[in-house]
């Protein structure tokens, strides 16, 4: 009876897999049939169970080799991202050996560093190259300290519990003496220092309201500023894509959603939204004139105001004017954000009158004053009156890692720390793991004015003198914004050491490349649904370890001997001990749930996701549920207890550039601010078929190029007057840079603003010979400004930039990233 309820199950979940049958598959559709741990179907060809920030993975293997790939679980739509494991594996870009910058190998530390990104490399041994990075190391942590050395890393590495490479760096900096770090990220940075402030956490990495409760109970969703059928395909851990079922099951009931968004993205096509094409970086106004209108008409709720925020009184008196002579009223807004006033109007009763769940995006965050958009957000979901109530008030991370899919019960991963000698914890890119260290979106800065001062937060923030950087898991070449600065920045250290995988941008401006491995040349787990944790998938060794490279662990615990730290590092422990430590964590958690779960062992012979049941609590749960019921017996975390639309603690801090309350303070370069010589705004949404600069070397580039460059999105009348027809290449500037660009002429983006997605890979033409370079492949980063969003956050502000559109004559010079770059003879 056992053995059939196994089998049963093994052909319930080939059901629900689009793989179809490997041996039939090889020559088209998907790959392979998921059975028994790599269990031959054919003679040489067998299918292993792996999993990526893209999903659960099926790859087929042949006599060695990765042929093809797919999803190990039905996708709740296609998922192209989870195709190209061939690709990743065997790129043309792929660093196959340890190299070391020609110059640097000459004179190590004290090079002309002018010469990165545009020197020859050479090939080393490992034992050379592991002997130079420890030796430069040392040098600079003997010399300056550990505040000489920067490690913070970021980006986003593999999804695995062990084999996550910024973690294993800082733990391994940390046994060797300590580094310098950072705070916060890009995606976040302003929204994740204003928010506890305003209500007393993070909230953008936090759970949603259920999704079961929004089906059943709200009449409108907004999507503001977000497209979750693009950023839902990829998680921090591993994407099951609940959050798209839902959505899609939400649209299946036939209520309203709308987007509101410079363009009209995958997700308001896919689902059928109403549009309203909106400003680039104008949210703040327009929030101002549903609010104002709210106010004029007495449709905000005064009680729920009084009993759970502190300070709309003093909010209040700003909105109509009183405080500044300016009434927000909806046509103000309406002659900033370009939605007509009538439209404000009616959104202001929808959004009363109905209950609304206001989905909010990041995007909106990522330029300068980028904390207002969603202190905003918030204070108008407070006017509403609907926070706390089934289906309304306001989301963050609806968007993000399936937010809002319910939290099942069950077991959860430990994973590896940064802090040797710490117990397994969940692994996350906001853990403070150095003494030192400073605001992410201030790298640029910090490496060219060592000892400058900034204001961060209610301190202050001296910046540390670095001259050692090392970067696994991450490629700030493409993250960051201003690329030219950072160039010039990255030319200040004595050395810049990369772990990598790819000839990425970031790896050509060092001095020492480490060839790491992929997540499908070693062993791994990870969890899917960053906030349901639903699943547990194994993540199978593909292949063998390709050409040289190493695992990132193997890499530091190398390095770790040489420091006499090994031990410290490793604590003794193989790659598959972690991994059943990590497992017996959530073995342990889900017996306490009273939730059975297979021994380790077991679980990994099986090949397969392993699944969490969800419970009738979840699925019913309502964020600010409990404050909304008894706000005295579960305040929030801020100094009020209530949510704080008017904050003291901001106040004091006397900020000229983020007051005691949202309001609208108008950026230096926006839609309502261009100029002659760069009159159009330009917005940098993500990508549909990269996860950031990840997989921008695979075959699914053949899908969105325009002449081998990136695709720039714009609106006929703008293209009409320049001469521009679809398909041409263009030349794209701003104050800061020049890029080249495929046109794609589209109404699908609001007039006066052009689209051009961040992740692509940075390539300049002439490094070095020019103050402008131009990017052959169109990076957008070379055209944004590297300025924080206020003193408060210093978070990153991309899409505060205005540039210029221009045909281009000539032959375009070919686009080489993605080819190996030039080796010494």
């Amino acid at each position: 009876m056992k053995n059939n309820k196994v089998n049963k199950q093994r052909r319930d979940f080939l059901k629900k897999t689009s793989l179809g049958v490997a041996g039939a598959s090889l020559t088209g559709g998907m790959t392979g049939m998921l059975t028994q741990p790599a269990m031959a179907i054919e003679a040489n060809l067998t299918t292993v169970v792996t999993a990526a920030h893209w999903g659960p993975i099926g790859v087929v293997v042949q006599d060695g080799k990765a042929v093809k790939s797919g999803p190990a679980m039905q996708p709740a739509i296609v998922n192209e991202l989870q195709s190209v494991v061939p690709d990743q594996l065997y790129s043309e870009t792929r660093v196959k050996y340890p190299m070391v910058r020609k110059g640097f190998l000459a004179n190590p530390g004290n090079s002309d560093t002018s010469m990165r990104g545009r020197d020859e490399w050479v090939r080393v041994s490992w034992d050379e190259a592991l002997d130079l990075v420890h030796n430069q190391l040392q040098r600079v942590r003997d010399k300056h300290g550990s505040s000489g050395i920067f490690a913070g890393s970021y980006g986003w590495f593999s999804c695995g519990v062990l084999h996550a490479s910024r973690t294993l760096l800082q733990r391994y900096m940390n046994a060797t003496g300590g580094f310098v770090g950072h705070k916060g990220d890009y995606s976040t940075g302003a929204a994740q220092v204003i928010m506890p402030h305003v209500l007393g956490t993070i909230e953008v990495y936090e759970q949603q309201t259920s999704w079961d409760d929004v089906i059943a109970n709200s009449d409108i969703i907004v999507l503001w500023a977000a497209n979750p059928l693009t950023t839902m395909r990829i998680a921090w851990t591993s994407t099951d894509q609940k959050g798209i079922e839902y959505f899609k099951k939400f649209q299946a009931t036939g209520k309203r959603i709308i987007c509101i968004d410079p363009q009209r993205s995958e997700s308001a096509q896919m689902l059928n939204a109403e549009w309203l094409p909106i400003n680039t970086a104008t949210d703040v106004p327009l929030m101002l004139g549903i609010a104002h209108t709210l106010v004029s008409e007495g449709k905000h709720d005064k009680e729920f105001l009084k009993k759970y925020t502190k300070g709309y009184e003093i909010f209040e008196e700003y909105l109509l004017g009183k405080s500044d002579g300016q009434p927000k009223t909806a046509q103000w807004a309406a002659d900033i954000c370009g939605i007509p006033a009538a439209t404000i109007k009616q959104l202001a009763a929808d959004f009363s009158k109905n209950r609304t769940m206001l989905m909010g995006g990041w995007g909106m965050q990522r330029q300068r004053h980028g904390e207002q958009s969603h202190w905003m957000l918030v204070t108008l979901a407070a006017m509403l009156g609907q926070i706390g109530l089934p289906g309304g008030g306001f989301g963050l991370s609806y968007h993000y890692s399936n937010g809002g899919v319910p939290t099942a019960t069950g077991g959860t991963l430990g994973s590896i720390t940064a802090n040797p000698g710490v117990a397994a914890g969940a692994k996350t890119w906001l853990d403070d793991t150095s003494k030192v260290a400073f605001p992410l979106a201030r790298i640029a800065d910090v490496l060219l004015h060592p000892g400058k001062t900034i204001d961060y937060n209610g301190s202050q923030i001296t910046y540390p003198d670095i001259k050692a950087v090392y970067w696994a898991g991450g490629n700030p070449f493409v993250h960051h914004q201003d690329t030219n600065t950072l160039v010039k920045a990255f030319q200040r250290p004595d050395v810049v050491i990369v772990n990598e995988v790819n000839w990425t941008p970031t790896a050509r401006m060092a001095d020492i490349v480490l060839p790491a491995t992929t997540s499908y040349e070693r062993n791994d787990l990870t969890m899917s649904g960053d906030y349901s944790n639903l699943n547990i998938f194994p993540m199978k060794q593909v292949v063998p370890p390709q050409f040289e490279a190493k695992n990132d662990y193997d890499i530091f615990a190398e390095l770790a001997k040489r420091a006499g730290v090994e031990e410290q590092f490793t604590e003794g422990k193989t790659e598959m001990e972690w991994l059943e430590e990590f497992y017996q964590t959530a073995f342990t958690t889900a017996r306490n749930n009273r939730v059975a779960m297979p021994r380790f062992e077991k679980f990994w012979a099986a090949n397969q996701p392993l699944t969490f049941e969800t419970g009738e609590a979840a699925r019913k749960w309502i964020r600010y549920g409990e404050f909304r019921e008894d706000p005295l017996l579960n305040p929030l975390g801020t100094p009020s207890g209530k949510i704080e639309i008017f904050s003291d603690v901001i106040a004091k801090m006397h900020y000229d550039d983020c007051k005691g309350h949202p309001s609208w303070m108008e950026p230096e370069e926006y839609a309502g601010n261009v100029t002659p010589e760069y009159p159009l705004a330009l917005v940098t949404p993500h990508p549909y078929y990269r996860l950031h600069s990840q997989l921008a070397h695979t075959s699914l580039r053949k899908k969105y190029a325009v002449q081998d460059r990136e695709p720039v999105m714009i609106h006929p009348a703008d293209a009409k007057v320049r001469g521009i027809q679809d398909g041409d290449i263009v030349r794209i500037e701003s104050p800061r840079g020049q890029v080249l660009a495929g046109a794609v002429v589209t109404e699908n983006v609001i007039q006066g603003t052009v689209a051009l997605h961040e992740g692509a890979w940075y390539d300049p033409l002439d490094l070095g010979k020019s103050a402008k370079p131009l990017c052959k492949n169109g990076c957008p980063n070379v055209l944004t400004r590297d300025e924080g969003t206020s003193k408060l956050a210093q978070g990153n502000s991309p899409n505060t930039c205005i540039v210029q559109v221009e045909k281009f004559v000539g032959k375009a010079p070919e686009v080489t990233v993605f080819k190996q770059p030039k080796h010494a003879a």
